[in-house]
Protein backbone atom coordinates (compact mmCIF):
# COMPACT_ATOMS: atom_id res chain seq x y z
CA UNK A 1 0.00 0.00 0.00
CA UNK A 2 1.61 3.48 -1.09
CA UNK A 3 1.06 6.30 1.59
CA UNK A 4 0.72 9.69 0.37
CA UNK A 5 0.88 13.19 2.14
CA UNK A 6 -2.41 15.06 1.98
CA UNK A 7 -2.44 18.68 0.85
CA UNK A 8 -3.46 20.85 4.04
CA UNK A 9 -4.41 23.55 1.63
CA UNK A 10 -6.69 21.59 -0.77
CA UNK A 11 -8.00 19.47 1.83
CA UNK A 12 -9.14 22.56 3.91
CA UNK A 13 -10.50 24.44 0.54
CA UNK A 14 -12.84 21.11 0.36
CA UNK A 15 -13.93 20.94 3.85
CA UNK A 16 -14.30 24.83 3.64
CA UNK A 17 -16.87 24.27 0.59
CA UNK A 18 -18.58 21.61 2.31
CA UNK A 19 -19.15 24.04 5.20
CA UNK A 20 -20.36 26.64 3.09
CA UNK A 21 -22.95 24.59 1.01
CA UNK A 22 -24.29 23.22 4.44
CA UNK A 23 -24.70 27.09 5.58
CA UNK A 24 -26.72 27.91 2.06
CA UNK A 25 -28.83 24.94 2.86
CA UNK A 26 -29.51 25.67 6.09
CA UNK A 27 -30.77 29.42 5.38
CA UNK A 28 -32.80 27.54 2.40
CA UNK A 29 -34.78 25.38 4.89
CA UNK A 30 -35.23 27.89 7.41
CA UNK A 31 -36.94 29.63 4.76
CA UNK A 32 -38.56 27.62 3.18
CA UNK A 33 -40.16 26.57 6.81
CA UNK A 34 -40.89 30.32 7.77
CA UNK A 35 -43.00 30.49 4.15
CA UNK A 36 -44.80 26.83 5.36
CA UNK A 37 -43.69 25.12 2.60
CA UNK A 38 -44.40 21.21 3.32
CA UNK A 39 -40.46 20.38 3.81
CA UNK A 40 -41.29 16.53 4.84
CA UNK A 41 -42.80 15.84 1.12
CA UNK A 42 -40.37 17.78 -0.27
CA UNK A 43 -37.27 15.80 1.37
CA UNK A 44 -39.07 12.23 1.28
CA UNK A 45 -39.00 13.17 -2.53
CA UNK A 46 -35.53 14.45 -2.57
CA UNK A 47 -33.74 11.73 -0.62
CA UNK A 48 -35.56 9.06 -3.26
CA UNK A 49 -34.13 11.14 -6.27
CA UNK A 50 -30.69 10.84 -4.13
CA UNK A 51 -31.23 7.09 -2.97
CA UNK A 52 -31.37 6.08 -6.32
CA UNK A 53 -28.57 8.45 -7.65
CA UNK A 54 -26.21 6.85 -4.96
CA UNK A 55 -27.10 2.88 -5.19
CA UNK A 56 -27.85 3.05 -8.84
CA UNK A 57 -25.01 5.48 -10.09
CA UNK A 58 -22.27 2.82 -11.10
CA UNK A 59 -25.64 1.19 -13.37
CA UNK A 60 -26.69 4.51 -14.94
CA UNK A 61 -22.99 5.93 -15.64
CA UNK A 62 -22.58 2.14 -17.83
CA UNK A 63 -26.12 2.58 -18.78
CA UNK A 64 -25.80 6.04 -20.28
CA UNK A 65 -22.34 5.60 -21.76
CA UNK A 66 -22.80 2.49 -23.18
CA UNK A 67 -19.68 1.72 -21.04
CA UNK A 68 -19.52 -2.57 -20.94
CA UNK A 69 -18.11 -4.37 -17.91
CA UNK A 70 -15.32 -7.28 -19.09
CA UNK A 71 -13.76 -9.79 -17.84
CA UNK A 72 -10.20 -10.83 -17.09
CA UNK A 73 -9.70 -13.02 -20.39
CA UNK A 74 -10.93 -10.21 -23.04
CA UNK A 75 -8.41 -7.29 -21.51
CA UNK A 76 -5.84 -9.22 -19.94
CA UNK A 77 -3.49 -5.91 -19.89
CA UNK A 78 -5.70 -3.61 -18.47
CA UNK A 79 -7.01 -6.11 -16.05
CA UNK A 80 -3.73 -6.71 -14.85
CA UNK A 81 -3.24 -3.16 -14.51
CA UNK A 82 -5.92 -1.86 -12.79
CA UNK A 83 -5.59 -5.07 -9.98
CA UNK A 84 -2.01 -3.92 -9.14
CA UNK A 85 -3.00 -0.06 -8.74
CA UNK A 86 -5.68 -1.13 -6.85
CA UNK A 87 -3.64 -3.48 -4.50
CA UNK A 88 -1.19 -0.13 -4.34
CA UNK A 89 -4.03 2.29 -3.21
CA UNK A 90 -5.24 -0.67 -1.04
CA UNK A 91 -8.60 -0.83 -2.49
CA UNK A 92 -10.73 -3.83 -3.51
CA UNK A 93 -10.63 -4.95 -7.06
CA UNK A 94 -13.23 -2.71 -8.82
CA UNK A 95 -15.21 -3.95 -11.66
CA UNK A 96 -12.95 -3.19 -15.21
CA UNK A 97 -15.45 -1.39 -18.29
CA UNK A 98 -14.45 -0.39 -21.50
CA UNK A 99 -16.29 2.15 -23.40
CA UNK A 100 -16.28 2.40 -26.94
CA UNK A 101 -15.85 6.19 -28.15
CA UNK A 102 -13.27 8.03 -30.22
CA UNK A 103 -13.05 10.16 -26.62
CA UNK A 104 -9.89 9.65 -25.21
CA UNK A 105 -11.07 9.18 -21.59
CA UNK A 106 -12.15 7.62 -18.10
CA UNK A 107 -14.04 7.71 -15.37
CA UNK A 108 -14.88 5.63 -11.89
CA UNK A 109 -17.80 5.47 -10.39
CA UNK A 110 -19.65 3.35 -7.81
CA UNK A 111 -21.04 4.05 -4.00
CA UNK A 112 -17.77 2.44 -2.50
CA UNK A 113 -14.70 1.00 -2.92
CA UNK A 114 -16.70 -2.60 -2.83
CA UNK A 115 -18.80 -1.52 -5.45
CA UNK A 116 -16.67 0.78 -8.26
CA UNK A 117 -16.44 0.19 -11.52
CA UNK A 118 -13.39 2.27 -13.52
CA UNK A 119 -13.81 2.51 -17.33
CA UNK A 120 -11.50 3.95 -20.23
CA UNK A 121 -12.11 4.10 -23.88
CA UNK A 122 -10.82 1.64 -26.59
CA UNK A 123 -9.40 4.92 -27.97
CA UNK A 124 -7.41 5.96 -24.54
CA UNK A 125 -5.70 2.88 -24.46
CA UNK A 126 -4.60 3.39 -28.35
CA UNK A 127 -3.72 7.13 -27.23
CA UNK A 128 -1.63 6.86 -23.94
CA UNK A 129 1.43 4.45 -23.34
CA UNK A 130 0.98 1.88 -20.42
CA UNK A 131 2.68 4.32 -17.95
CA UNK A 132 0.38 7.06 -18.86
CA UNK A 133 -2.69 4.81 -18.75
CA UNK A 134 -1.69 3.90 -15.39
CA UNK A 135 -1.59 7.00 -14.01
CA UNK A 136 -5.00 7.90 -15.86
CA UNK A 137 -6.37 4.69 -13.88
CA UNK A 138 -5.01 5.57 -10.22
CA UNK A 139 -6.61 9.19 -11.01
CA UNK A 140 -9.79 7.17 -11.06
CA UNK A 141 -8.68 4.57 -8.15
CA UNK A 142 -8.12 7.82 -6.57
CA UNK A 143 -11.46 8.85 -6.78
CA UNK A 144 -13.04 5.46 -5.49
CA UNK A 145 -10.80 5.78 -2.53
CA UNK A 146 -11.56 9.34 -1.71
CA UNK A 147 -15.28 8.32 -1.85
CA UNK A 148 -16.43 11.08 -4.15
CA UNK A 149 -19.44 9.45 -5.39
CA UNK A 150 -20.83 9.89 -1.69
CA UNK A 151 -19.31 13.16 -1.21
CA UNK A 152 -20.98 15.21 -4.65
CA UNK A 153 -24.12 13.19 -3.14
CA UNK A 154 -24.25 14.39 -0.04
CA UNK A 155 -23.23 17.54 -1.41
CA UNK A 156 -26.00 18.06 -4.19
CA UNK A 157 -28.82 16.68 -1.76
CA UNK A 158 -30.21 20.45 -1.47
CA UNK A 159 -29.75 21.79 -4.43
CA UNK A 160 -31.87 19.29 -5.63
CA UNK A 161 -34.51 20.54 -3.89
CA UNK A 162 -33.78 23.98 -5.13
CA UNK A 163 -34.24 22.85 -8.60
CA UNK A 164 -37.29 20.83 -7.70
CA UNK A 165 -39.21 23.80 -6.69
CA UNK A 166 -37.51 26.49 -9.02
CA UNK A 167 -38.54 24.18 -12.00
CA UNK A 168 -42.29 23.81 -10.18
CA UNK A 169 -42.72 26.92 -8.45
CA UNK A 170 -44.74 29.04 -11.11
CA UNK A 171 -47.23 25.76 -10.98
CA UNK A 172 -47.34 25.93 -7.75
CA UNK A 173 -48.64 29.75 -7.82
CA UNK A 174 -50.85 29.04 -9.81
CA UNK A 175 -52.99 26.27 -8.29
CA UNK A 176 -52.76 27.73 -4.72
CA UNK A 177 -55.18 28.93 -3.33
CA UNK A 178 -53.84 30.93 -0.41
CA UNK A 179 -54.56 34.52 -0.68
CA UNK A 180 -51.18 35.22 0.44
CA UNK A 181 -49.47 33.24 -2.29
CA UNK A 182 -45.68 32.64 -1.04
CA UNK A 183 -44.74 30.44 -4.40
CA UNK A 184 -43.26 33.53 -6.21
CA UNK A 185 -41.02 34.42 -3.22
CA UNK A 186 -40.27 30.30 -2.53
CA UNK A 187 -39.54 30.40 -6.59
CA UNK A 188 -37.20 33.65 -6.30
CA UNK A 189 -35.32 31.97 -3.33
CA UNK A 190 -34.64 28.60 -4.49
CA UNK A 191 -33.70 29.72 -7.74
CA UNK A 192 -31.01 31.61 -5.98
CA UNK A 193 -29.92 29.19 -3.86
CA UNK A 194 -29.89 26.98 -6.66
CA UNK A 195 -27.20 28.85 -8.35
CA UNK A 196 -25.44 29.32 -5.31
CA UNK A 197 -25.20 25.78 -4.61
CA UNK A 198 -23.91 24.97 -7.90
CA UNK A 199 -21.21 27.41 -7.53
CA UNK A 200 -19.96 26.03 -4.51
CA UNK A 201 -20.72 22.08 -5.75
CA UNK A 202 -18.90 22.78 -9.01
CA UNK A 203 -15.49 24.53 -6.93
CA UNK A 204 -15.80 21.23 -5.12
CA UNK A 205 -15.41 19.07 -7.99
CA UNK A 206 -12.49 20.90 -9.20
CA UNK A 207 -11.31 20.00 -5.75
CA UNK A 208 -11.85 16.67 -5.75
CA UNK A 209 -9.83 16.53 -9.56
CA UNK A 210 -7.02 17.91 -7.79
CA UNK A 211 -7.17 15.71 -5.12
CA UNK A 212 -7.27 12.77 -7.16
CA UNK A 213 -4.63 14.14 -9.50
CA UNK A 214 -2.30 14.09 -6.38
CA UNK A 215 -3.34 10.34 -5.08
CA UNK A 216 -2.50 9.52 -8.69
CA UNK A 217 0.97 10.70 -8.23
CA UNK A 218 1.71 9.24 -4.85
CA UNK A 219 -0.03 5.96 -6.02
CA UNK A 220 2.47 5.26 -9.33
CA UNK A 221 5.21 7.24 -7.72
CA UNK A 222 5.13 9.35 -10.97
CA UNK A 223 3.42 12.58 -11.32
CA UNK A 224 5.28 13.33 -14.96
CA UNK A 225 3.39 10.22 -16.21
CA UNK A 226 0.09 12.00 -14.89
CA UNK A 227 0.79 15.39 -16.90
CA UNK A 228 1.68 13.55 -20.25
CA UNK A 229 -1.66 11.70 -20.35
CA UNK A 230 -3.53 15.07 -19.23
CA UNK A 231 -1.55 17.27 -22.23
CA UNK A 232 -2.55 14.11 -24.97
CA UNK A 233 -5.72 13.96 -24.22
CA UNK A 234 -6.96 17.24 -23.59
CA UNK A 235 -4.54 17.57 -27.08
CA UNK A 236 -6.47 15.05 -28.54
CA UNK A 237 -9.89 16.94 -27.50
CA UNK A 238 -9.29 19.64 -29.98
CA UNK A 239 -9.37 17.35 -33.14
CA UNK A 240 -12.58 14.99 -32.32
CA UNK A 241 -15.53 16.57 -34.09
CA UNK A 242 -18.59 18.27 -31.83
CA UNK A 243 -21.09 15.77 -32.58
CA UNK A 244 -18.84 12.96 -31.02
CA UNK A 245 -18.37 14.76 -28.02
CA UNK A 246 -21.84 16.01 -27.47
CA UNK A 247 -22.76 11.67 -27.11
CA UNK A 248 -20.45 11.49 -24.05
CA UNK A 249 -21.44 15.03 -22.90
CA UNK A 250 -23.96 13.97 -20.27
CA UNK A 251 -20.68 11.93 -18.16
CA UNK A 252 -18.85 14.51 -17.76
CA UNK A 253 -18.32 15.26 -14.37
CA UNK A 254 -17.06 11.62 -14.21
CA UNK A 255 -14.20 11.85 -17.19
CA UNK A 256 -11.02 12.67 -15.95
CA UNK A 257 -11.12 15.84 -18.79
CA UNK A 258 -14.17 16.81 -19.73
CA UNK A 259 -15.34 16.33 -23.40
CA UNK A 260 -16.74 20.02 -23.75
CA UNK A 261 -14.76 22.55 -21.86
CA UNK A 262 -12.58 25.48 -22.20
CA UNK A 263 -13.95 28.56 -23.89
CA UNK A 264 -17.89 27.12 -24.16
CA UNK A 265 -17.99 27.05 -20.21
CA UNK A 266 -16.90 29.95 -17.40
CA UNK A 267 -13.96 28.33 -15.03
CA UNK A 268 -16.66 28.87 -12.45
CA UNK A 269 -19.10 26.65 -13.56
CA UNK A 270 -16.80 24.15 -14.65
CA UNK A 271 -16.49 20.42 -12.92
CA UNK A 272 -12.32 20.46 -13.66
CA UNK A 273 -9.71 22.69 -13.38
CA UNK A 274 -7.97 24.26 -15.98
CA UNK A 275 -5.22 22.00 -17.21
CA UNK A 276 -2.16 24.17 -16.69
CA UNK A 277 -3.35 24.34 -12.87
CA UNK A 278 -3.72 20.69 -12.60
CA UNK A 279 0.12 20.65 -13.99
CA UNK A 280 1.48 23.04 -11.99
CA UNK A 281 -0.21 21.46 -9.01
CA UNK A 282 1.28 17.98 -10.13
CA UNK A 283 4.51 19.52 -10.64
CA UNK A 284 4.55 20.86 -6.71
CA UNK A 285 3.84 17.39 -5.59
CA UNK A 286 6.82 16.21 -7.88
CA UNK A 287 9.02 18.61 -5.70
CA UNK A 288 7.01 17.38 -2.39
CA UNK A 289 7.77 13.77 -3.68
CA UNK A 290 11.76 14.18 -4.69
CA UNK A 291 12.12 16.29 -1.13
CA UNK A 292 12.34 19.67 -1.90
Amino acid sequence: MKVWKRDLGLTLRIWLTMFLLFLVYLVFLAVLSMLGVGLPVLVVLVFGMAFIQYFFSDKLVLWSTRARVVERDEYPQLYAMVERLASEADLPMPRVAIMQSPVPNAFATGRSPRKAVVAVTDSIMRLLTPRELEAVIAHELSHVKNRDVLTMTIASFVAMIAALIMNNFLFASIVSRRDDNPWIIIGIVATIVYFVSQLLIMALSRYREFSADRGSAYITGRPGDLISALEKISGRMDYIPPEQKRVVESANAFFIIPALSGATLMELFSTHPPLEKRVAALEKVELEMRGY
